[in-house]
């Protein structure tokens, strides 16, 4: 079966100095944000990416909505490469793969109305005017807005941060997406606002059976929410899986020191020592090998010198560590 949407060997970097003397030397200096990243996506799955800042996450997410471009590689849409998209299928794309935004308010013009800016994907995508009302107050509907017919002239100041992220996810949906990434789509909530669009991400989920990537920090929403989880290193898939096996069984020590400094609400409880130490790594300048290395109480001569590859540990579960590729 064609997956919906993956990345095949994709790469993307990116420049970080305008020197041009370095540059007509050819030696400017490239963040490696994604290197070389295989991932599927079937359709009706939901899966979280998770990883440290500057680990290549929303680059993923990026490359997938067609919002960059690939160094190398390349991003296929139901079989179809990314790359050809122009025109009428470049519009068609845009309709059926949407973004969740993290900020609820940097994501809506504080001048427009609701109803204005859930218009907005409508005329991009050129909805008939005469379907935009009753498109836009089903998709309100769908994210549970209570007065959703009171709600079209308000402007976002007139709301709460988490009806404002009820209305975030109803202008993605407003357009009948098949695919969404949703780029830490609860991290700018408070607790209260957070369960409550978790509940109705896991809920839309099951009642829409749209393909999702969940990008985030939080493994409380990717446990919560995705069936599946990618953890992202450097640029690097180190561990792909089942996502209960993923958080209660890891395998890769990246994974493992992630899971392990999740809070908990116990904090006189003794703690095991993280599997790794320092911070992330340079993009710029990587570890030869294992991009961990540097950082795992793990590390053996074998890791300097070899990139270790995504190696099955159990059934549909993977890891990226030469302790599992004996």
């Amino acid at each position: 079966m064609v997956p919906l949407i993956e990345l095949a060997a994709v790469e993307k970097h990116f420049p970080v100095s305008r020197d041009f003397g370095q540059i007509l030397r050819s030696q400017r200096p490239m963040v490696r944000a994604v290197d070389t990243v295989d991932i599927k996506l079937d359709r009706g799955e939901s899966v979280g990416l998770v990883g440290e800042s500057g680990s290549g996450k929303t680059t993923i997410g990026r490359l997938l909505l067609k919002l960059t471009e690939p160094t190398g590689g390349a991003v296929r849409f139901d079989g179809e490469h990314l790359g050809w998209f122009k025109g009428k299928r470049l519009r068609r794309f845009r309709q059926q793969a949407q973004l969740v935004f993290q900020n609820p308010f940097d994501a809506v013009n504080p001048r427009f109305t609701i109803r204005a800016a859930m218009a907005e994907p409508l005329i991009n995508t050129g909805v008939l005017r005469a379907e935009h009302e009753d498109r836009i107050i089903n998709a309100l509907r769908l994210v549970r807005l209570g007065d959703t017919v009171g709600m079209l002239d308000k402007h976002p100041r007139e709301v709460s941060g988490g009806q404002l992220q009820r209305v975030v996810l109803a202008r993605a949906l407003v357009v009948q997406p098949e695919f969404l990434v949703a780029d830490e789509p609860v991290s700018m909530l408070d607790v209260s606002a957070r369960a409550g669009v978790l509940n109705l991400m896991r809920d839309l989920r099951d009642a829409l059976g749209l393909t999702a990537l969940y990008i985030s920090h939080d493994l409380t929403l990717v446990r919560y929410v995705c069936e599946r989880t990618l953890v992202m290193y450097l640029g690097k898939i180190v561990e792909d899986g089942p996502t209960q096996e993923v958080i209660s069984r890891p395998a890769h020590p990246y994974t493992q020191a992630l899971i392990q400094a999740v809070p908990r609400p116990q904090p006189e409880q003794s703690h095991e020592a993280l599997p790794i130490h320092g911070g992330l790594g340079n993009p710029v300048s990587p570890p030869s090998g294992c991009r961990l290395r540097d950082r795992c109480l793990h590390a053996f001569a074998r890791c300097a010198s070899e990139v270790p590859r995504l190696v099955e540990v159990a059934p549909g579960h993977r890891a990226a560590c030469h302790l599992h590729d004996a």
